[in-house]
């Protein structure tokens, strides 16, 4: 980096993409024009800080760069819009690797695609540490955003996507565990794989609220809960995962806390109208009352519900590197 330069390196870092349709002026300028064809954009960000978020021991800088893009594409998709470009702001220390660069963009850009969007532009800054912060723009294209708020009595609460399967790679890494049939798990928790589709292509009025599973699904279903001011009660026998109870036992673990309270899984989870059917790929896990709070089988859980930024340790000492 300190060779190189940060002209040079933006121009390596943009040289020969491609912006989506809707970018009318992309990198180059002192900012980036994007369209907002109905009036309106959806917007979010989210920063990830080395050794607190990711630990470049444990994923590779493709697996990062992914990763901040697809956490951004997630919140996006949970409003019920389509993901139109994405600003990202670097911080990196001077001696940084060019590859280290180079592997982050090619991530970034990899999961920008597959979100149905470009990088539009951003900022790069000499830091003590490396980090990375993302600003996703979506489209609602017309509708009405899905928000937390909507959930009604009687609602169907389904999930779209795999849960606890990051929580269990990021369980085998704080062990040690890296043997190839624990390779499904730390794939899960290095490149998130949120089912964009699966709500973009299946919007409609009966999906009355939304979010992605980001910090637990006790704790994002929490928010549900408290914007629509209903309870939520969870069937435990609907989360029942074989496989990953067979990684839970080879780790002396408990599968279902990772289902409940682990996060980064960017998965869905919604509430649907009493009667609709469901669409295909989002399974039934969960119902609607009159009340507050989330339980499971009827009972309040024990135990941590998710994900806090200022609780607990930094993860340099042990804990979740979120």
């Amino acid at each position: 980096m300190r060779e190189l330069g940060e002209f040079a390196l933006i121009e390596r870092i943009n040289r020969g993409r491609v912006q989506a349709p809707g970018v009318l002026l992309g990198p180059g300028d002192d900012a980036a024009m994007v369209a907002a064809p109905d009036g309106r954009f959806v917007v979010t960000t989210d920063m990830l800080v080395q050794d607190r978020h990711f630990r470049l021991d444990w994923s590779s800088p493709v697996d990062i760069g992914r990763k901040a893009v697809a956490q951004n594409a997630a919140d996006v998709v949970a409003m019920g819009a389509w993901p139109s470009a994405f600003v990202v702001a670097l911080g990196c220390p001077a001696d940084t690797a060019l590859d280290v660069i180079d592997g982050l963009t090619e991530g970034m850009w990899a999961e920008a695609t597959r979100a149905g969007a470009s990088i539009t532009g951003g900022d790069l800054v000499r830091s003590r540490d490396l980090v990375i912060s993302v600003t996703a723009f979506g489209d609602l294209r017309g509708r009405a955003p899905v928000t937390r708020a909507g959930a009604r009595v009687g609602d169907t609460v389904a999930v779209a996507g795999r849960l606890g399967w990051s929580a269990a790679g990021l369980a085998m890494l704080t062990a040690g565990a890296e043997a190839d049939d624990f390779a499904e798990a730390l794939a899960a928790h290095r490149v998130p794989q949120p089912p964009y589709a699966a709500v973009l292509e299946t919007l409609s009025d009966s999906l009355n609220s939304l979010t992605d599973v980001s910090d637990g699904l006790l704790a994002d279903l929490g928010h549900i809960a408290t914007a629509s001011g209903v309870a939520i009660d969870l069937d435990s026998s609907a989360l029942h995962d074989p496989a990953l109870e067979h990684l839970a036992a080879r780790l002396d673990a408990d599968a279902a806390q990772w289902i409940l309270s682990g996060g980064e899984d960017h998965a869905f989870v919604g509430t649907w109208s009493a009667g609709a059917e469901l669409p295909a790929g989002w399974v039934p896990i969960g119902r609607v009352s009159a009340g507050h709070g989330v339980t499971v089988d009827g009972v309040p859980p024990a135990g941590s519900a998710g994900w806090e930024s200022f609780s607990g340790a930094d993860s340099a000492s042990g804990s979740e590197p979120r």
